[in-house]
């Protein structure tokens, strides 16, 4: 940064009350049912988001927002996995055993994420200036190994079971179980990626992802099930190379988001509304740049401006304040903004 004498600097945390409605997703009617389903499909494997309409605009509140989301989903998890037992003890099941297992050993990867929340809210420190939002990060890196992990367990089950059939005993039973398992990861799911697009956390939105694979996997078991009732054993193992292929294309999803933000990588059009908003500003010549970032679920922003360089230093000040305010309200989920004033270039 210069330290130009002539230069207003004004740097601003802002946490307001206001509610946003910017931006918006226009959606197309779809024509068929085609169409719909595929919609539907993009959905589940890539969610998009819709930050700026019902976004939580208080960095606290979105903290703890995201710590109760948690703590839900893992009590949902938790009714799953005792429902999910209990079909094992009645039917003696070793196959639904080693599922229900491994269907409570991934909704503890929810633990992580739940300490990066708490970690969140802590003020920040001399050593932690930005403080401790990027802890959400390191959480997401742990859900995209457990999502990595999953799709090779369930590759790998399938093609042992190609080459070496299993036969699959008390049938109904394990349908039921698939059926208990993919209705609460499901819920588990919706409730994560709904909480974590509101506040803007892709952590959440990933582990909510996460638990939509294991909802696959489950949905795997009934299908296979039902093909093995319908007298197809082999339905068991090919479905689950189809559950395979739906896991690696909501990992590929979780990789992208994950890593963007690892990378400092924000939406485009928070930039474009951001340079927008800020050169219709009275007494701003031009917008010289903007940079802004995600620290955890929250965004921060950097901005240079030339202005009239024949103004005082007290208007240049109330610009750069006035800046800021703008800035904040133009982009949601902006919780600190730092602008800098600068005096145009004679003739520009």
């Amino acid at each position: 940064m210069s330290h130009d004498p002539a230069e207003a600097v004004h740097r601003h945390g802002h946490d307001h009350g206001h509610p946003h409605d910017h931006h918006g997703h226009h959606h197309p009617s779809a024509t068929g049912l085609f169409c719909t389903f595929r919609a539907a499909l993009r959905e589940v494997f890539a969610p998009h988001s819709h930050d700026a309409s019902d976004s939580i605009d208080d960095a606290l509140e979105s903290s703890v927002a995201g710590i109760r989301a948690v703590k839900i989903s893992l009590l949902v998890l938790g009714v799953t996995t005792v429902a999910q037992l209990v079909i094992v003890l009645l039917s003696g099941s070793v196959a639904l055993l080693a599922d229900t297992i491994h269907n409570f050993s991934d909704a503890l990867t929810a633990v992580p994420l739940w300490i990066a929340f708490a970690l969140g809210t802590k003020a920040a420190t001399r050593r932690y200036t930005y403080g401790f939002g990027r802890a959400e990060d390191i959480a997401g890196l742990f859900v995209v190994a457990m999502i990595a992990l999953s799709a090779i367990v369930a590759g790998v089950e399938s093609i042992r079971r190609l080459i070496n059939p299993v036969p699959i005993e008390h049938v109904g039973w394990v349908a039921a179980a698939g059926l208990v398992g993919f209705i609460g990861n499901e819920l588990v799911a919706v409730y994560r990626i709904r909480v974590g697009r509101r506040i803007g956390s892709a952590a959440l939105v990933a582990d909510g992802l996460h638990a939509r694979t294991d909802g696959f996997t489950s949905l795997a078991v009934l299908f296979g099930a039902g093909g093995v009732a319908l007298g197809v054993p082999m339905a068991d193992p090919i479905i689950g190379l189809l559950i395979t292929v739906a896991i690696l294309a909501v990992l590929r999803t979780v990789v992208r988001d994950v890593f963007r933000r690892l990378m400092d990588g924000v939406d485009p059009t928070f930039v474009d509304s951001a340079e927008a908003a800020l050169a219709a500003q009275p007494g701003v010549a031009d917008v010289r740049s903007v940079r802004m970032r995600w620290i955890g679920h929250r965004l921060h922003a950097e901005a240079e401006l030339d202005i009239d360089p024949a103004i005082t230093l007290a208007d240049a000040h109330r610009i750069a304040h006035n800046a800021e305010h703008i800035l904040t309200h133009a982009v949601p989920k902006l919780s600190t903004a730092l602008v800098h004033a600068y005096p145009a270039a004679t003739g520009k």
